[in-house]
């Protein structure tokens, strides 16, 4: 499988306990700068707050980088249990931020790992997923006669058309699924109707 789920929305929730108030966001980021960016809005959003307490996992798999906050709560109090949900919720390239309003009573190490556990769970819940699915760039290089019957095995394919250009010969440019590019290779390099060269982009 070349895809995984990831965060098709963003969502906002509100978690209580004992007179704090929990505000967990969640939202796709595919890049460690993304989750970054994410985090910062929040910050801005609820500039007034006393914690802004994050995990996030960029990418996914054995590719993914993960990172976490407790930022001034006690250590192992935020981050480290919302990364623990990030890591058991099945998504990647999602960021989880926790913003809590101090209501005066203190939580207790325990109390803490449950509020800030059952925000992240409660802001993952919250969004749609979608599969987000790898994808190749290609160019197709094939003579006119062959143009039509090839556009439709193209775009049969799934594969989004980038751009084309009709110089000596026709040539497309496309993206498809990663793991449909052998099957359009072998399917428009087969085809009877003349010469086509399939290549990947750099």
């Amino acid at each position: 499988m070349s895809g995984y789920p990831i965060p098709a929305s963003e969502s906002e929730v509100e978690v209580h306990a004992k007179n704090s108030r929990f505000i967990g966001t969640a939202r796709a980021a595919a890049t460690v700068d993304e989750a970054r960016a994410c985090i910062a809005s929040v910050r801005a959003r609820f500039a007034d707050a006393s914690h802004h307490c994050y995990a996030f996992a960029a990418g996914y798999g054995a590719t993914v980088t993960h990172g976490m906050s407790d930022d001034g709560e006690p250590a192992g109090t935020a981050g480290k249990p919302m990364l623990a949900v990030v890591q058991g919720c099945g998504l990647g390239d999602v960021v989880v931020v926790a913003t809590r309003y101090f209501g005066g009573t203190k939580l207790g190490t325990g109390g803490l790992v449950k509020a800030y556990t059952e925000t992240a769970q409660a802001a993952i819940a919250a969004v749609e997923r979608v599969d987000k699915v790898e994808m190749v760039g290609v160019v197709v290089t094939l003579a006119y006669d062959a143009y039509d019957v090839c556009k439709r095995q193209i775009e049969a394919l799934g594969a989004m058309v980038e751009a084309e250009d009709f110089g000596a010969h026709v040539q497309v440019v496309l993206h498809l699924d990663v793991e449909r590019y052998d099957e359009l290779r072998t399917t428009l390099i087969e085809m009877p109707s003349g010469r086509v060269q399939v290549e990947l982009l750099d």
